[in-house]
């Protein structure tokens, strides 16, 4: 994700003419920190280069979650993360070809914390499946009130869908931790952005390169 503190990077063109040839295949950005115009232009050069894209929710209020989902749209994402207004967003880019993976859980604030239990998480998940969405987006290190891997293996319980793991990820642990619990992929930005997963390299094409070598385990 091209976003550090939950906000999309200013110089986000800039960032991704700098990443680009690193391999990244799955790419996005939320639709906070620039304007739409720009993210138009990003989400045109990451499937230029062949990358599955994503617009991550990381509104508050329910008309600024569906506002984000009509961006989504207008951007021309692949998948669209994030919200908990399931049946409208799904109106929203139904016909569109966007995949939606909502939030399980109970998420609040920005940065965004996730209350609830594994109970509910998996209970949400099979709900989002029957609804038709495509998989859902689990803010498992933001939790509060539950352990992260119990979350994470709750929803993979709940889901048949891709199951992305949202927020918090900078370590090789916890990337081995979330392959085996069943997480589908995770996001991954600030960690990069400020050199913590790889503190002794400086260059944010090192710190990408060290990710993708950390998922092939």
């Amino acid at each position: 994700m091209l976003t550090r503190s939950d906000e999309t990077v200013v110089d986000c063109l800039e960032t991704w003419s700098a990443i680009d040839a690193v391999g990244v295949s799955h790419a996005g950005f939320k639709d906070v920190g620039v304007d739409i115009d720009t993210l138009i232009e990003l989400n045109r050069r990451m499937l230029a280069s062949g990358a599955t894209t994503y617009l991550e929710v990381v509104s508050t209020s329910a008309e600024a979650c569906l506002q984000s989902a009509r961006a989504a749209v207008a951007i021309g994402v692949d998948r669209l993360m994030g919200g908990t207004q399931v049946a409208e967003i799904l109106g929203i880019v139904d016909g569109t070809g966007i995949e939606y993976l909502p939030f399980p859980g109970l998420p609040v604030g920005h940065p965004t914390l996730l209350g609830g239990g594994a109970e509910l998480v998996e209970a949400q998940c099979r709900e989002f499946a029957v609804q038709g969405c495509g998989g859902v987006d689990l803010l498992a290190y933001r939790a509060t009130e539950a352990d992260p891997i119990a979350l994470v293996e709750a929803a993979r319980r709940g889901t048949p869908g891709y199951l992305v793991v949202a927020g918090s990820v900078s370590t090789v642990d916890q990337i081995d931790a979330l392959r085996a619990a069943g997480a589908d992929a995770f996001t991954i930005g600030t960690a990069v952005f400020d050199g913590s997963f790889s503190p002794r390299k400086g260059h944010i094409a090192s710190q990408l390169r060290d990710v993708l070598d950390a998922t092939r385990g």
